[in-house]
């Protein structure tokens, strides 16, 4: 494997890790404020919270072997995620549900370039974020159910989620997460 490999195979677990914990801090805001105000979805986040932890102690794990250390913008990640369930939360249940599905979906994408791009260069690596995707897929089926509104207000929300998600990938890869992106499209139009 070249080192240019290594360095992108090294980004994908620190952002990877660092999703997760941005993932956390999430889910631990909406399962506050839902014990609160929307007690009959407590289960659900409950259980995506510990999905969560697990993801990132996995992600945690496999750093070492990768020469990958803990993003430096985990702040960004932690905080950000704090904020964007507390401002999602104001609209209620939908709010809640609407920033699930924008994150997952996001986070989706992102996971499906990985996988493309470490099929035979990481098998380990690969297997696990397979092994990942599948859980957080029914994060996001589960949240996409209950969705009931297709109003203007949903539809800003969901793609202002999607673009900052996005962003913060992008920052936390110095860029390699549109180069995944970009090898993935050109594969599938045959280029």
């Amino acid at each position: 494997m070249n080192q240019a490999d290594k360095v992108t195979i090294s980004r994908i677990v620190k952002v990877n890790h660092a999703g997760e914990y941005g993932a956390i801090r999430i889910y631990r805001a909406q399962i506050w404020v839902a014990r609160l105000l929307y007690p009959e979805i407590v289960a659900f986040l409950m259980e995506t919270l510990e999905h969560e932890i697990n993801h990132c102690a996995l992600f945690r794990s496999a750093m070492p072997e990768r020469n990958s250390r803990p993003c430096r913008i985990m702040g960004l990640w932690g905080n950000g995620g704090l904020v964007l369930d507390f401002v999602t939360s104001l609209f209620g249940r939908q709010g809640i549900w609407i920033c699930t599905a924008a994150v997952e979906k996001a986070v989706h994408h992102h996971l499906e370039d990985q996988l493309f791009f470490l099929k035979d260069k990481d098998p380990a690596l690969y297997s696990l974020i397979k092994d990942i995707q599948a859980e957080e897929l029914s994060h996001l089926q589960h949240a996409e159910d209950n969705i009931t509104v297709n109003s203007s207000w949903a539809r800003l929300l969901t793609c202002s989620i999607t673009l900052a998600t996005d962003a913060v990938i992008w920052l936390s890869t110095w860029g390699d997460s549109s180069k995944m992106t970009k090898s993935l499209r050109d594969h599938v139009q045959g280029k």
